[in-house]
């Protein structure tokens, strides 16, 4: 246990810390009824990494990787914006999937004309939560505070467009431009995870804690402290896991993702005994 606060202390930072602003778009995620939309921007920040590779810069020592992934995210916040239209036939979580699978595959296929691409690939989707550096953590708690103060700020106005968009039109708001906004901050902090923790991860992150929430209140404040409890459980367990128990020698991203998944049953269940209790149809 002493290893995880002396070898492991910056990792452990980062699995307890930096999850706060991930679980709270997450709430707005599934709100939107867009679970896709986390994984594509994820996956268009790592086309952005790729890109980079591609160019030759050193994704763990250069500047270029994380400039690219900014860019390539804004653009995407400004088409995920944009698409945010009403068809009948034709729903916006479906423009996503899409976006996000022409986003893997084109980065699968940049990282294949470099001489490392298959490791590329790999670092692209697990990460290595473990490398993470005093300095890497520190700047990304530093921007991960500035777009959560931003959000606190204006909090009424991301609420009304993620979870009551008729009231938003009717208040006269622009939505398509406060889209843009949250994509954009939204993807900001994604790309940071990414670099840090790979694409499953910022996944499981920004999505699992939020369901569990959803689950078990119908309240937005509480489903916030409920996400947030799962992600630092789920962290902090995941990592004890693989770093602790030497024998199985577990990679660590994957082990956290498989807690979660653990997390979401029991939520699961606990939300089956509370309707079965009230008297309600499961």
């Amino acid at each position: 246990m002493t290893t995880l606060f002396t070898l492991w202390l910056w990792p452990l930072i980062a699995l307890v810390v930096l999850p706060a602003v991930l679980v709270y778009f997450g709430l707005h995620v599934v709100g939107r009824g867009i679970i896709f939309v986390d994984l594509a921007l994820a996956q268009i920040a790592a086309l952005g990494i790729a890109t980079a590779v591609l160019l030759g810069a050193d994704p763990e020592h250069s500047t270029l990787p994380y400039i690219l992934a900014v860019l390539f995210t804004i653009a995407g916040a400004a088409l995920f914006s944009l698409t945010r239209f009403r068809h009948p036939r034709v729903p916006h979580e479906a423009i996503i999937g899409i976006i996000y699978i022409a986003a893997a595959a084109a980065a699968t296929m940049i990282l294949s004309r470099t001489a490392a691409g298959d490791e590329e690939i790999k670092n692209l989707l697990v990460g290595n939560i473990l490398l993470v550096s005093r300095a890497e953590v520190l700047r990304t708690v530093a921007l991960f505070a500035a777009v959560g103060a931003l959000h606190y700020w204006l909090r009424r106005k991301f609420y009304l467009i993620s979870f009551d968009i008729e009231e938003a039109e009717r208040q006269g708001m622009r939505v398509r431009l406060w889209d843009f906004l949250f994509y954009a901050t939204f993807g900001l902090v994604v790309t940071s995870f990414v670099r840090i923790a790979g694409v499953y991860l910022v996944f499981t992150y920004l999505i699992v804690p939020a369901v569990c929430g959803a689950l078990l209140s119908a309240r937005i404040g509480m489903r916030l402290v409920i996400g947030w409890c799962v992600a630092m459980i789920a962290g902090i367990v995941g990592l004890l896991l693989s770093t602790q128990w030497e024998s199985m020698d577990l990679p660590t991203g994957p082990t956290i993702v498989c807690v979660f998944a653990v997390l979401l049953v029991l939520s699961g269940v606990a939300t089956f005994v509370q309707m079965r209790r009230a008297g309600l149809q499961p």
